[in-house]
């Protein structure tokens, strides 16, 4: 069930109303702001250790608040949203777990398996490697995640919600149905698709890719498809997006339908999404969502974010990739304003 700002922000390109743009507490506190912060280690999936950060507010010295975790996006992101393969800080995660501190909420974010302080890839056989990168390894990794979340005294068990940017949002639509003990009570989708990654790649293979590309990414999608390995012939440029040990992960991953998964899904659901975004294009890529948020009688809302790039930074020109710099005022006040009504902080 869609709410009605919703339907009135759809209709008429609404802002975000002016009370909402603000981190502030949903109430007076006394005591004093600020945060601190935990370096966390629990078991994932198949053998892997995570390692994470949970940051707290300050006020959890007096009582428990609400708590989420927090999933990152595609390839070898870290917990703090920072990618070696992107020349600039992006800092998404931790931006949004400042913000939600400060907003009177919990947040464990973590390193993926084979990235930072979590295991590393193993360094045997590719097949090897192919079970260490399995899709079921990093759903189970998120459910692994909020049971940490859960486990610390801060947090209250039957207050949380999961939070995927990208990629992470497919992540947690897949793994919140297998989390039974202390469910989550809510989801929050940042620049998640709502078609199959595999139609979602295509269309920014052929938007964005050198012409000579596209029909060796158009093959390796296909192989994935069929074979779970990826090809052994594909031009250098494409390693990074198909790199060999992550065949049986991308299979999932391409066939997984998110709005399919979302429509199953009884969690109340917030869909933040960057209208100038250019990985993960509004309202083509998104809509799949919205119609199956429609098509369901749990709350949800869906906030497009004006001038807001895929990691929800303001743009300056049709030029700016929006890696850096501060959160939107906008998507701040939209995140923290539905987090603290529906978690109750």
């Amino acid at each position: 069930m869609l709410s009605r700002r919703l339907l009135l922000a759809l209709a008429g390109g609404a802002a975000w109303p002016a009370a909402a743009q603000t981190a502030a507490p949903a109430r007076p506190r006394w005591y004093a702001r600020g945060t601190k912060s935990r370096v966390v280690r629990f078991p994932g999936a198949a053998g892997a250790t995570l390692e994470g950060t949970l940051l707290l507010p300050i006020w959890t010295e007096l009582e428990r608040v609400p708590g989420v975790v927090l999933v990152s996006g595609s390839g070898p992101t870290d917990r703090d949203g920072n990618n070696p393969l992107v020349p600039e800080r992006i800092d998404l995660l931790r931006q949004v777990a400042q913000v939600l501190a400060e907003a009177g909420i919990a947040s464990l974010r973590y390193d993926k398996r084979g990235v930072g302080g979590s295991t590393p890839m193993p360094a045997g056989s590719l097949d090897e490697q192919q079970r260490f990168f399995a899709w079921d390894n990093f759903t189970a990794d998120v459910a692994a995640a909020h049971a940490e979340l859960v486990r610390h005294d801060e947090v209250k068990p039957y207050a949380t919600a999961l939070l995927g940017h990208s990629e992470g949002g497919l992540l947690v639509l897949a793994a919140a149905p297998t989390i039974t003990r202390h469910k989550p009570h809510a989801m929050v989708l940042m620049g998640t698709p709502g078609r199959p990654l595999s139609e979602v790649l295509r269309a920014q293979i052929e938007r964005t890719a050198p012409p000579a590309l596209v029909a060796p990414a158009e093959r390796a999608l296909a192989a994935i498809a069929a074979t779970g390995r990826v090809p052994t012939d594909l031009p250098p440029e494409l390693d990074a997006l198909f790199p060999p040990y992550a065949g049986p992960f991308l299979q999932s991953l391409l066939a997984f339908d998110p709005a399919a998964a979302l429509r199953l899904s009884s969690l109340p659901c917030l869909l933040l999404q960057g209208a100038a975004d250019r990985q993960v294009v509004p309202m083509v890529d998104v809509q799949p969502l919205v119609d199956a948020l429609r098509q369901r009688t749990a709350p949800a809302d869906v906030v497009v974010v004006p001038g807001n790039s895929h990691n929800f930074k303001t743009v300056k020109s049709a030029t700016d990739p929006g890696f850096g710099g501060a959160l939107s005022p906008l998507f701040v006040g939209a995140l923290t304003d539905w987090l603290t009504r529906t978690l109750g902080a």
